[in-house]
């Protein structure tokens, strides 16, 4: 999660948003907080992009595709990488399902290896998924993530895990608002994490002091403008979105490297922040 980030897949908004329009039309059935400007949508993303790009070689561009929605944009959640390849998931969140099928493709045709895909009832989230280390990987259970998907992930995993930790997600909101595993917590340094506390199950708080984490804590305040979701680029170097100084001054006092984007249109009012916005494909 931490390591440094060579390839990515993302999708830029003129390719989900598609136009004013089609937003006017679609954010209320996404559960968007608001409406986005699709033009200021536009700006936004070059911004964030002009820093993925001054740091990963290789970006790939997800395609416009009329089979899926506005949050497409979001490309992390449609797949989850392994050192072996993708694992193809399908969202617990019904209007997100058809990206799976399109991401599918898009990989065939780059050419990069799917290790498996989730079948029958299983769902789940990419952001439900976070490699503690090379060989843990926490699954998140909670309204994105069944416990189908995750007996089939562990199948998937088996080579190259030694352990698979589940994490019980909490109710919060509701099974409307998007609660991913990595809502609260984003590592940033093999011992260094942003968290939040409140929402995170004890043994999981424990866990991550036993391994030796220094955890900086968001406030509720900056929890709600996504001050919890941090990208990091490489170790102890990351972005995240404007509007969280308090988390941003913390990242700085324990030696990150840090960049920010404007991202309200992006970020905020669909509820995915820097992680959301980028699929890691490879990190080394």
């Amino acid at each position: 999660m931490y390591k440094k980030l060579n390839s990515v897949i993302i999708k830029h908004p003129k390719d989900a948003f598609i136009s004013q329009e089609h937003l006017g039309n679609e954010w209320k059935r996404f559960n968007y907080i608001n409406e986005p400007d699709f033009i200021k949508a536009q700006h936004e993303y070059e911004q964030f992009l002009s820093i993925v790009k001054e740091h990963v070689d290789l970006i790939e561009y997800l395609p416009s595709s009329d089979r899926v929605g506005l949050d497409s944009l979001y490309a992390h959640d449609p797949v989850k990488f392994t050192k072996n390849g993708a694992i193809i998931l399908k969202s617990g969140k019904t209007l997100r399902q058809p990206e799976a099928e399109v991401y599918k493709e898009f990989l065939q045709e780059k050419q990069i290896p799917i290790v498996g895909e989730l079948t029958g009832e299983a769902v789940a989230d990419g952001g439900d998924l976070v490699w503690l280390d090379d060989r843990t990987l926490l699954i998140g259970r909670g309204y994105r993530t069944n416990d189908e998907a995750i007996l089939q992930i562990k199948e998937m995993v088996k080579d190259i895990v030694d352990e698979v930790i589940v994490v019980q997600l909490p109710h919060d909101q509701g099974e409307n608002e998007c609660l991913h595993l990595m809502s609260i917590i984003s590592i940033v340094d093999e011992d260094l994490a942003v968290v939040n506390s409140r929402l995170m199950p004890v043994f999981l708080r424990q866990l991550l002091i036993k391994r030796g984490y220094q955890l900086i804590e968001v406030s509720e305040e900056e929890y709600l403008t996504l001050g919890c979701n941090v990208l990091a680029l490489a170790p102890r170097v990351c972005m995240l979105v404007s509007g969280n100084p308090v988390t941003k001054q913390q990242l700085i006092d324990a030696g990150a490297t840090v960049y920010e984007y404007e991202g309200n249109e992006i970020s905020y009012l669909g509820t995915g922040g820097p992680t959301c916005l980028t699929c890691p494909v490879v990190r080394s």
